[in-house]
């Protein structure tokens, strides 16, 4: 296939292999995962430069791949001047920051995770501009937050960074399920939810009944992510993450994936009162808000955060006002917001290095210490500013020209251009601030280091970044112009607005507004001493921080109470609590139904053979019970329970279920059995007497309310899908195995959940064995000594004869599983059998010597050729994991059925061994009486 074919899916899955990459890579040179960082955002570039350029040229690409047509989601991926603008500045600033944090990170500092996690991050985030398909931009959604909850706690050993992760994933995960709803409504009235056909149906949409509910959903998921007021707090508890991730989130990233969906949604959503009162309105506010409480921080990050969140504020009224020319307006000052606050937080972290502080009652004078930096910054603060020839002045001009227009003949319309100003007036003042206080206002006061300039390579990315914040200013029509005009064709999806980017547009209100916000700016820092003596008594204990952290006190109360009255320390109160709520609303099942509790349909004759397999399993069920507290034997007990089902499932012909049983039996007893070294071979009585009769007597009601439930099913007629699948199972999945042919091809996407469930589990219980001591007993509970021989001879002569009989009888089980009985499934538990066969018989250092394979690697591998062979199909334009299969002619084989559901379940085969061998042999390693030959790690 064309390369260029699939750029897109290739840019936002570069950084996640680059992550993985780095990551390793890390392991031999700390450098190593700067440099591979670098190259790999430089390939995602290189990757999307065919599509920018047809972008420009004025077109829209849309790649896509069928995914799961029944749900609508498709993997589908959409560039257009809105996502080449976004695109452009995660990968433009993103390669700037990694620069850059190569020499602010310390040596102390992991750069194999960090650069892990700024590359997730950036696909992440790549993913979200680029997705053509709502449900897939979703995902990439949620990532973002995780990945970014991953980069604010990266240093862990940090309280703030922990507890400002924490809250950052608490804010943005709850604002990511309203957005979700949203999407969903959205998909609902659309009848698709790919974007294409959505921002088609804007009068479809504006004219629906459920409008509102949608825009609110979708506004609060906006609100939470891009830290508008009253979500806003979380932004500034994110400053304990690294400078650059800082930088990184507050210029390109992060807070603007909600700004991008503001601007995505905007020929769908905008244009009726509603939009205007919701968004505008706070908007506004967090504009204010913002600009307000950054003048009085004296933290350096603590300043420009609160500056981000209210130039946000300031691009979400734009898009509130609800006009084109505003929405213009909001698309040039993300541009401008990212250039120059990606170079304040870089100086801020330049400042922090080279002095060991971000307070500003500290840091002061520093011009002449660091002169080159102080010119970088005063440059860049200018331009936060809005002073003239400088980026921030021309979208600024442009905001106030909107905030003009839109007053109008209401009080809330004569108010905005108030605002606005005063708004402006605090962005000078705290712009001011920045720059007086740092650079001038006398001499630096007990400095933990010496300030002195940062290396040439730290200054670089800021250079850059200011070069671009003068010759926007300047020349605006020769620099942003060509992007802003795709980014408005893409983001207004028709003939876009006139507008004009010159310098000069004569003396107008706009104009007289810029200039009443640089002198009042000037003034309101004049007299700054007696508004922070104001601030600091008055109004800095009021903030929604504090409500946050009540809320989640008053929750953990809460949480702890319920937890307290029902989690006693003892499974035997949850189990019933669990049991006896489902026996309720079995209950209320039964009783609110009007049906007759039993149908008409007659029950099969029961015979001699069935009624012997049902006593024995009522039996041992009740050993079981009964001798529990003898742990072994109720163990053998259960294991005859195991075998009765599995000869159940003979008897009404499912080979396939009951080998499956079986071997699962298998492994199950031996895993309890090597568990049940290290536990007391009896158990205590505790149970109180009453505790007997309550739980017999819901034990019975229980069985009871089964034993209706099942009479009530198969004493009626029900329509079921056997019938298709055993019509469909070898047109359509090429195999006789009709159990087989669901799990790999009809229900493929559920085995696949399932296999990526129990990799999990079997990493999840192998991190918790790692460097675990348990009491190995030296003798029984009668007193006898456990036998010195640890590996008997003729169990150790007998496994290594069964052991290659054993894999073959795998791989013919495996084989044979399309047409017969089998699959990857049983013949993965076979292959650990016989690995496990060898733990027992010679030791796991004997075993580990002759079979060294990682077991990491295999449940990897499994799960890389699963996945692969879904994403074969996709590539050849059907859906995820559709199945082929063919019948081919061998030499001396003769006919041989091939199908690519093999490869599928070769990967179940890989991730089954390699899970249930990484756990019994993790269990195994716990045995003191093991050879005591050196093991690797995960290592068999």
């Amino acid at each position: 296939m064309d390369v260029s074919t699939i750029n897109l899916p290739l840019a936002v899955l570069l950084p996640f292999v680059g992550a993985a990459v780095v990551a390793w890579a890390a392991h031999f040179h700390r450098v190593a995962a700067a440099w591979l960082a670098g190259i790999t955002t430089l390939l995602a570039l290189g990757v999307l430069y065919p599509a920018l350029i047809a972008v420009f040229a004025g077109e829209t690409l849309i790649q896509s791949w069928v995914w799961m047509p029944a749900i609508g989601l498709d993997f589908a991926f959409r560039l257009d001047g809105l996502g080449a603008l976004f695109a452009l500045m995660i990968l433009v600033i993103g390669l700037l920051v990694i620069l850059y944090a190569r020499y602010y990170l310390s040596a102390k500092d992991s750069m194999g995770r960090f650069f892990a996690y700024m590359l997730t991050f950036m696909g992440s985030m790549l993913g979200v501009v680029l997705s053509e398909n709502l449900l897939q931009l979703m995902v990439f959604w949620e990532l973002t937050s995780l990945s970014s909850f991953m980069l604010i706690s990266y240093w862990q050993h940090r309280e703030d960074a922990r507890q400002g992760a924490r809250m950052a994933l608490a804010i943005t995960g709850g604002g990511g399920l309203a957005l979700l709803a949203g999407i969903l409504l959205l998909g609902q009235m659309v009848g698709s939810y790919n974007l294409s056909d959505v921002l088609l149906a804007g009068e479809q949409i504006r004219a629906h009944a459920l409008y509102l509910p949608t825009l609110v959903l979708i506004a609060i998921g906006v609100f939470t992510k891009s830290a508008q007021f009253p979500f806003h707090f979380w932004l500034p508890n994110a400053m304990s993450a690294p400078t650059p991730v800082s930088a990184y989130l507050h210029s390109a990233t992060m807070v603007k994936a909600g700004i991008f969906l503001l601007a995505r949604f905007f020929p769908v959503l905008a244009g009726t009162p509603e939009w205007s009162w919701l968004i505008g309105t706070v908007g506004m506010i967090t504009l204010l808000v913002g600009a307000f409480v950054a003048l009085f921080q004296h933290d350096l990050k603590g300043l420009l955060a609160y500056s981000t969140i209210s130039h946000l504020g300031l691009i979400t009224l734009l898009f509130g006002l609800g006009t084109e020319l505003a929405a213009v307006a909001a698309l040039f000052h993300i541009i401008n917001h990212a250039t120059f606050k990606a170079s304040l937080f870089m100086v801020a972290g330049i400042i922090d290095h080279e002095t060991g502080t971000r307070d500003m009652r500290r840091i002061n004078g520093l011009l002449k210490y660091m002169p080159h930096t102080a010119v970088l910054a005063m440059i860049a603060a200018a331009a936060m500013a809005g002073v003239p020839l400088l980026n921030g002045f021309l979208s600024k001009e442009m905001f106030f020209d909107q905030a003009v227009v839109a007053s109008g003949e209401s009080l809330w319309g004569q108010a905005i251009p108030v605002m606005a100003t005063l708004a402006g007036v605090f962005s000078v003042a705290y712009s001011l601030r920045f720059i007086h206080d740092v650079f001038f206002n006398g001499e630096p006061v007990n400095l933990p280091k010496m300030p002195h300039e940062p290396p040439p390579f730290m200054r670089i990315p800021v250079d850059v970044l200011v070069v671009l914040c003068i010759a926007v200013g300047m020349l605006p029509m020769f620099t942003v112009a060509p992007l802003l005009a795709v980014a408005v064709q893409g983001t207004l999806q028709g003939v876009p607005p006139e507008y004009s980017l010159a310098i000069w547009h004569g003396f107008n209100e706009p104009l007289l507004m810029s200039f009443i916000a640089l002198v009042g700016g000037i003034a309101v820092y004049a007299v700054r001493k007696p508004l922070f003596a104001w601030y600091e008594s008055r109004v800095r204990g009021q903030q929604l921080r504090h409500l946050y952290d009540w809320k989640i006190d008053k929750l953990l109360q809460v949480a702890r109470g319920v937890t307290r009255g029902f989690d006693r320390g003892s499974l035997q109160d949850m189990l019933f609590w669990v049991l006896g709520f489902t026996l309720l609303m079995g209950t209320a099942g039964f009783l609110s139904s009007a049906a007759p509790l039993l149908g008409e349909r007659v029950l099969l004759p029961l015979d001699a053979v069935s009624l012997a397999v049902g006593a024995t399993l009522i039996l041992a069920s009740l050993l079981s019970v009964v001798l529990h507290r003898e742990r072994l034997i109720a163990l053998v007990v259960l294991g005859a329970v195991g075998l009765v089902v599995s000869l159940a499932f003979v008897k009404f012909s499912a080979p396939d279920l009951a080998l499956t049983q079986l071997s699962v039996e298998i492994v199950t007893i031996v895993l309890l059995m090597l568990a049940l070294y290290f536990l007391p071979q009896y158990t205590p009585r505790t149970s109180a007497v009453w505790r007997k009769w309550r739980d017999g007597i819901l034990a019975g009601l229980l069985g009871l309310g089964a034993a209706v439930l099942a009479l009530a099913v198969m004493t009626r007629e029900t329509a079921t899908l056997a019938d298709y699948f055993v019509t469909q199972s070898v047109p359509g999945g090429g195999g006789a195995n009709v159990v087989n042919v669901i799990l790999v091809d009809f229900r493929g996407f559920d085995t696949m959940g399932e296999i990526a469930v129990l990799a999990l589990a079997g990493l999840g219980i192998f991190a918790l064995l790692q460097q675990i001591k348990l009491y190995a007993p030296a003798e029984d509970s009668s007193g006898r000594a456990w036998a010195l021989e640890a590996n008997p001879f003729i169990l150790q002569t007998f496994s290594r004869v069964l052991f290659p009989l054993m894999l073959m009888v795998a791989v013919f089980v495996f084989l044979r599983g399309h047409n017969l009985p089998g699959g990857g499934f049983i013949a993965g538990l076979i292959a650990a059998l016989a690995i496990v066969l060898q733990n027992l018989a010679n030791g796991i250092g004997w075993t580990a010597q002759r079979i060294r394979s990682d077991m990491h690697s295999w449940l990897a591998a499994g799960l890389l050729v699963a996945a692969g062979t879904g994403m074969v199909a996709m590539a050849l334009g059907y859906p995820f994991l559709t199945s082929a299969h063919t019948h081919v002619h061998w030499p001396v084989v003769g006919d041989f059925e091939l199908a690519s559901a093999m490869f599928f379940d070769m990967g179940v085969f890989l991730v089954v061994v390699g899970a249930t061998v990484m756990i019994l042999v993790e269990l195994g390693k716990l045995n003191r009486l093991d050879a005591p030959t050196p093991v690797l790690q995960g290592e068999v």
